[in-house]
């Protein structure tokens, strides 16, 4: 009945959900694709349902292995898992467009069979030439001219030469669905024409082989992006002729997803946006879990209160049902801060682990590190896990701990108060007078406190600043006292004095 949904459309609920994620293997993982797996990923395990990876590789002039590789790297890096697909295998192998030809064919003959495709012969020019002289636009395309020819008129176009194209014999009622997000969408009758499905020469298309693949491997639930929503009246027209030639029993649920925008104006995230490449965002420094958590919320909410949550959390408490239908914008300021807060949830070793990597690429430590590094990196992560945002800025943070050599950094030099020279001087002054033994932390801000504020009667900011300079080059560093007992007496005594040193030369 016109105005209704398909009376096939799935209900199935729990563990008979199956979702999918289909990309195709063309350029590099984007936050936007990345948080279409993660709603799909976090609703199957949800419900206790599976997740299917299959590539959609048929465009050989766009896809390669390095995408495809790229892909597979961005999903474990994430530790997003999937039950069913490329890598893992399954019973709908195989899980790559190219490799599925035989399988398209068939289920082509099935439609032919059943009669809901036809042959069409009519070329653009053709059925430009056929509008103008109907006085219709043409951009209303294809005519359906095609759709009842007789034996005799094929005979002919066949013996000129033509391959035919094979169409969809749309239906001619409104095809409504019930969208998992938006609530129910109806698209009236007359609104496409009939469609290309497999070109002349057996070339299969993406509205073909995509809604094919679902319904082979029992997708129940398409929850893809907003901007895919127009296709969902092709893919129902599809299903219909599937149902009919028993490829498949049911017709999917869909959901669409809302747009992802950049932090200006009302236009998409690009995928040129440094912010959405996937693994710029990794170099700077996110952790899966607070870059996972940040996607969540683009569309999605646990509370209204409350933004930050494990996946644990995201997984028990997520429904698609639950999506904003309207645009997310991406805030970078916003997903820094959100991953800061889940850099502070890490324990103290996984931390310390997880800045390896971001040291070894900025040549603060070796590969692999040496013994005195790691009883370094050990004592120091503490020290900067509480005002981390992203682990990137360990090398600044933690480097001049790994070294003799300070570098001043511009800014650093400029924001040293006159006085300088006077304050690193009597700064060595004190700390000589602490025993080797019982240099710590608290005998250090003992020493210079009685120093520096009392004697010499500054404020902390002017007495301390350029102490921090001093031993790290930087107006930032991590807490003061802790770096100087970690570098020892003589190291500090004796980065305080190349300070006066360069002050005096410059």
């Amino acid at each position: 009945m016109p105005g209704t949904p398909h009376p096939a459309t799935t209900t199935a609920t729990g563990s008979d959900v199956r979702v999918r994620f289909c990309p195709s293997p063309t350029g590099l993982p984007h936050v936007g694709l990345m948080r279409t797996v993660l709603f799909n990923w976090a609703y199957a395990r949800h419900n206790g349902g599976k997740l299917i990876f299959r590539i959609e590789d048929t465009d050989a002039a766009r896809d390669s292995e390095e995408s495809y590789n790229q892909l597979l790297d961005a999903l474990r890096w994430l530790r997003i898992d999937w039950d069913e697909g490329v890598e893992v295998g399954g019973p709908h192998a195989p899980y790559r467009q190219s490799q599925r030809h035989e399988i398209y064919r068939g289920v082509l003959e099935k439609l032919i069979a059943a009669g809901v495709v036809y042959e069409s012969y009519s070329t653009a020019e053709e059925i430009d030439a056929r509008n103008e002289a109907a006085g219709r636009a043409k951009q209303l395309g294809y005519d359906n001219y095609d759709r009842d020819l007789t034996d005799e008129q094929k005979a002919a176009f066949r013996a000129e030469g033509r391959e035919p194209a094979w169409r969809l014999r749309v239906p001619d009622h409104d095809l409504t669905y019930v969208d998992l997000i938006r609530g129910e969408v109806t698209f009236p009758a007359g609104s496409f024409p009939d469609f290309v499905i497999v070109r002349a020469g057996g070339v299969p298309l993406y509205t073909f082989v995509n809604p094919v693949d679902d319904a082979l491997m029992g997708i129940t639930h398409v929850i893809r992006g907003e901007d895919l929503m127009p296709s969902t009246a092709r893919q129902l027209a599809l299903y219909d002729a599937l149902v009919t030639a028993g490829v498949t029993d049911f017709v999917p649920r869909f959901g669409h997803m809302p747009l992802v925008l950049g932090e200006e104006g009302n236009k998409k995230l690009s995928k040129r946006d440094p912010k959405a490449d996937l693994f710029l965002q990794r170099e700077k420094g996110f952790i899966h879990e607070g870059l996972l958590n940040y996607l969540a919320l683009l569309g999605w909410s646990i509370a209204p209160d409350r933004d930050v949550f494990s996946l644990d959390e995201l997984v028990a408490a997520f429904d698609i049902a639950d999506v904003n239908p309207n645009p997310a914008r991406f805030d970078q300021k916003k997903a820094e801060s959100i991953n800061g807060v889940h850099i502070r949830m890490l324990e103290a070793e996984d931390f310390a682990s997880r800045l390896i990597p971001y040291l070894v690429a900025a040549g603060v430590v070796s590969d692999p590190l040496t013994d005195a590094q790691l009883e370094m990196l050990a004592a120091s992560a503490p020290l900067v896990q509480e005002r981390m945002q992203l682990l990137g800025d360990a090398p600044g943070l933690l480097g001049f701990l790994f070294t003799d050599a300070v570098t001043y950094e511009e800014d650093a030099l400029t924001s040293l108060p006159a006085n300088a020279g006077e304050v690193l001087v009597a700064g060595v002054g004190a700390i000589e007078l602490i025993p080797e033994a019982e240099f710590t932390a608290a005998a250090i801000q003992e020493a210079l406190a009685a120093a520096l504020i009392e004697g010499l009667g500054l404020k902390p900011r002017v007495a301390y600043g350029p102490l921090r300079v001093a031993l790290s080059g930087r107006r930032v560093s991590p807490p003061l006292f802790e770096s100087m007992e970690l570098l020892g007496k003589d190291a500090s005594v004796r980065r305080f004095g190349a300070l006066v040193d360069h002050l005096a030369a410059s």
